[in-house]
């Protein structure tokens, strides 16, 4: 029988690798162009190409799965792992793997259960960070003088929310369009609010006190790029205060509770971040009304405290008349005292005017000019003999100093040797070669200068006798 099969071989078409791989390929596709297949993604990846590679699996088989860049853009959320979908595509193979992919071209979540799930599995993510505790919740400013919107520019939801801020206190709004659905929509409104907390203020476009991320109602699907983390993240590190304003009402996002306020719908939004400017004007109105009320009722108290006070005392002739009595008393007396020690002092100028004769004044002025010449005679001869005697002394000190002075001593043949700026030269050391001196005698100076040789050595004086004198022609000493 193994004869029959090794002879029956060469019988058999010959195929290629490649004919094989296209068969193939022809035939699946054929039997399966266009099919709805449901599983759980696993591995997913995204390649810069913008495709997307994906698993889908139950618990006893596996798919590979693409989904084309043409065709990303058509999901209406971010496939993760774990996330049970239903996928819309044809069967292909992969010839150079021998595999067979599903290419996908639609995608749904398997029931809203699954994305449910997935919110909720995020939602205790973010809160075991502590991102939903109260404490985080900033308070919005009263009256922010700029708002920031992020939303769609071309929808109902921004003309809802500048036709409100107009009803009630015009601001200034700056719009950050963004998708907000579809592939990229969460990338776009995570960088919005991220790019409204990097204005610094300083640019011309100005820094907005209050945020609000806005969009209308729709599917959970619609709404699910509000669900996505990079999402959540931008709004829980946002210094600026925030409104949530996604969908109506009934709809629920995760940024709903990472934001510092939660609005049910975008108008909403705008009646919470602004006042009514009427109401403020008639409160302001009636506030001042009640303050001219309470200042009138104010004075009007005062007025009667006053008034009764007033009852209290007595009036100003009243006050005034004890004393005035007791100014007239005081009169009185002050005028009898003056007259009491004007009698007492006349009295004693009489007595010292008797005890004064002319004669004795006389005598005693010329005593006193007599002993006035005496004193004045001997202080001039003590004023004469200190001054001699100082002069005396200055003189003697005056010819020391002067038998002393150097000038003295040039006239008994000796030279002073200066630099030209006035510095005596004390040493040999002191005068090198080329320096300018001057030399100065009893009768003159004569410019010297040094020339380029050493110093000439100058003998040493031999010894003298002490008994004999000096010999005839030698100098002496300078003193």
């Amino acid at each position: 029988m193994g004869e029959k099969e090794i002879d029956a071989a060469p019988n058999l078409p010959e195929y290629s690798v490649s004919e094989i791989a296209a068969a193939v390929k022809q035939t699946v596709e054929d039997n399966f162009g266009y099919v709805r297949v449901r599983g759980e993604v696993s591995g997913f990846m995204a390649a810069r190409s913008g495709h997307m590679y994906f698993s889908l699996k139950d618990d006893r088989a596996v798919i590979d799965s693409v989904v084309w860049r043409g065709s990303t853009g058509k999901l209406r959320f971010q496939p993760e792992d774990g996330l049970e979908v239903i996928c819309t595509g044809k069967l292909s193979t992969y010839a150079p793997r021998s595999r067979y992919q599903l290419v996908v071209e639609a995608m749904e979540p398997a029931g809203v259960g699954a994305l449910m799930a997935l919110l909720e599995e995020r939602r205790q993510k973010l809160s075991a960070e502590g991102l939903f505790a109260p404490e985080r919740k900033r308070a919005l400013p009263y009256l922010p003088q700029v708002i920031g919107v992020v939303t769609s520019p071309t929808g109902a939801v921004i003309r809802d929310i500048l036709h409100r801020l107009r009803e009630r206190f015009p601001s200034r709004v700056l719009v950050w369009p963004v998708l907000v659905q579809g592939k990229g929509a969460a990338e776009q409104v995570a960088a919005a609010i991220r790019g409204f907390n990097a204005l610094d203020g300083t640019s011309a476009v100005p820094r907005p006190d209050l945020l609000i991320v806005a969009r209308g109602g729709g599917s959970i699907e619609d709404l699910w790029a509000f669900n996505e983390e990079i999402v959540a993240r931008a709004v829980a590190e946002s210094e600026i205060p925030l409104i949530s304003a996604v969908g109506h009402e009934t709809d629920t996002t995760l940024i709903d509770f990472l934001s510092d306020r939660r609005a049910p719908t975008p108008t909403a939004a705008a009646e919470i971040a602004v006042p009514v400017r009427a109401e403020l004007v008639a409160g302001n109105q009636d506030l001042g009304r009640r303050l001219g009320l309470a200042k009138q009722r104010l004075l009007a108290g005062r007025r009667r405290d006053l008034d009764g006070l007033a009852r209290g005392l007595r009036g100003p002739r009243e006050l005034l008349a004890l004393a005035r009595q007791r100014l007239d008393e005081g009169a009185e007396r002050l005028h009898r005292a003056l007259l009491i020690f004007g009698g007492e002092k006349r009295n004693a100028l009489t007595a010292c005017a008797d005890r004064l004769r002319p004669r004795l004044v006389l005598e005693t002025v010329a005593a006193g000019g007599r002993n006035l010449q005496d004193y004045d005679g001997r202080l001039r001869r003590a004023v004469r003999g200190h001054i001699n005697e100082h002069r005396l002394r200055l003189t003697g000190q005056g010819q020391v100093l002067n038998s002393l002075s150097f000038e003295r001593v040039l006239e008994r043949g000796y030279a002073m040797v200066h630099r030209r700026d006035g510095d005596v030269v004390m040493a040999a050391a002191q005068a090198g070669p080329g320096v300018p001196l001057a030399i100065r005698f009893h009768d003159g100076e004569v410019a010297v200068t040094v020339d380029d040789g050493p110093p000439a050595r100058t003998p040493k004086p031999k010894p003298q006798n002490k008994q004999s004198g000096s010999k005839p022609g030698n100098q002496g000493s300078l003193f």
